[in-house]
């Protein structure tokens, strides 16, 4: 498989502001200040969590769960000196649907977070990650 690479272009709007999205696509929009958009460190506990919901969306589908909600809660610590990462993540799964049960949910959640999302792939690998599943 050939190697596939992401383009991004990034543009200032003032302030602390920025439009970012791939050439000629649509943009997201990012707020240092978390005034108008999510900034950069909310930004990526949202494409971690959009990254993982989407493979558990897969495997339950697969699993022939037919989801009726799913909702991510994503939270993440910081070191208090610079760089200010992440040290720790946790995401609260709330998930319903018909078929589904705290083992299928469990499952779907792990497989994602371990082994196929791509964004927690990229993390670094000292970054604690921890589910909650809430079934119902």
């Amino acid at each position: 498989m050939a190697q596939e690479t992401k383009h991004v272009t990034l543009e200032w709007l003032g302030e602390e502001r920025f439009a970012a999205g791939a050439p000629n696509g649509p943009k997201s929009f990012i707020d240092a200040n978390n005034a108008s958009a999510p900034g950069p460190m909310l930004t990526l506990l949202g494409a971690a969590a959009a990254c993982s919901a989407t493979d558990v969306l897969s495997i339950l589908e697969k699993k022939r769960v037919k989801l009726t909600k799913l909702t991510v809660e994503a939270a993440g610590v910081r070191r208090e000196e610079i760089p200010r990462r992440y040290i720790s993540i946790t995401l609260v799964w709330h998930l319903a649907g018909e078929g589904l049960d705290e083992t299928k949910a469990r499952h779907a959640v792990e497989l994602s977070v371990e082994k196929y999302c791509s964004v927690m792939s990229s993390l670094a690998p000292d970054i604690k990650i921890s589910n909650e599943i809430r079934v119902g």
